[in-house]
């Protein structure tokens, strides 16, 4: 099988590659990659492991159609991370989030299309759904997107869908809670905070600290979308979950108890606009149609992330040069 995967120099997509290459993934321990990735600030081919018989890497943009319809003949499936996804980011250069995320979607699409890839999996996001005060998102639930980045990803999700009601493409699409785990870049919330903390400086929270996001191991999400892309139904949506919701504010404490700080080292900064308040999704459809469920407790996962970046600076330092920004 030869498994072609975008964006995968990045944190969620290299994680997913290095799982795959190691035979992480039962079915699949002989499977063949291709990683089509642009290289921006957020790829890094150190993610990746450089010699690996069965991977080729291309340096590539998606919005190169061109490029794709050369590179996608022969493959078997399209698993597709390639995204701007920082929301700050978005904010300040909305037209590069549409053009990726909406254009980029449309091109490999299109790629699938007309060189007869026979399955494509679409990895979104929770943020999709916009903000809920209580309960928990179903797949069905309206996209109602409070960001540029955001509005973006429920762009590309609806050009996805369009390809399946239109063309009948094997497609399924997930969308999933934040995540966290090494090798993510430093400009969002929990690896910024702790290489803020490990350098001795303080953790730029944004307003009261009171918005809510539900986390989850990148491990686990990548072992989802590998559910979804084996045996996941054409057409549909599947949220991912980690079942852990937690403030941002809370996430700041247990940072500043695992690495031996105080509130001093707390920065209040004010609020992001488009803040939204609070996600929640209910992932019971890929645990009941799929057999999901994470795997890494919150805590364990958490500590494990603070011990990665502990012993790993030669990776994030270099990264981490001018991304200095309050996070997701």
């Amino acid at each position: 099988m030869r498994i072609l995967v975008t964006g995968a120099a990045g944190f969620i997509g290299s994680h997913y590659v290095r799982t795959l290459l190691s035979g992480g993934y039962p079915g699949f321990e002989d499977a063949e990659v291709t990683v089509l990735d642009k290289l921006t600030y957020a790829g890094n081919r150190a993610n990746l492991p450089a010699e690996h018989q069965r991977l080729s890497f291309v340096e590539g943009d998606i919005c190169d159609l061109p490029l794709l319809l050369e590179l996608f003949p022969g493959h078997d499936a399209v698993v597709h991370f390639a995204a701007e996804s920082h929301v700050d980011r978005s904010i300040e250069a909305a037209a590069d989030f549409v053009r990726t995320n909406v254009g980029g979607t449309q091109n490999v699409l299109e790629a699938v299309l007309r060189t007869g890839v026979e399955r494509v999996v679409h990895v979104s996001t929770d943020e999709v759904y916009g903000s809920i005060a209580e309960g928990s998102w179903t797949e069905t639930w309206p996209l109602e997107p409070n960001t540029p980045y955001a509005a973006s990803k429920a762009g590309s999700d609806l050009v996805a869908r369009s390809y399946f009601k239109t063309h009948g493409l094997n497609l399924s699409i997930t969308r999933c809670s934040n995540n966290y785990g090494p090798y993510q870049h430093p400009e969002k919330l929990i690896p910024l905070f702790i290489t803020n903390l490990l350098e001795g400086r303080q953790v730029p929270l944004y307003g009261d600290g009171k918005n809510i996001r539900e986390w989850l191991h990148v491990d686990d999400h990548c072992r989802g979308i590998q559910l979804v892309l084996d045996k996941g139904r054409a057409g549909e949506v599947y949220n991912i979950g980690g079942g852990n919701e937690r403030t941002n504010l809370e996430i700041t404490h247990t940072l500043l108890d695992l690495l031996g700080a105080d509130e001093s080292a707390i920065r209040r900064v004010a609020d992001r606009k488009g803040h939204d308040l609070r996600y929640s999704i209910d992932e019971s459809k890929i645990q009941q149609e799929l057999g999901y469920a994470p795997l890494t407790s919150f805590e364990q996962g958490l500590a494990d992330t603070v011990n990665w970046y502990r012993d790993n600076p030669g990776w994030w330092k270099p990264v981490k040069h001018g991304a200095q920004s309050a996070a997701r």
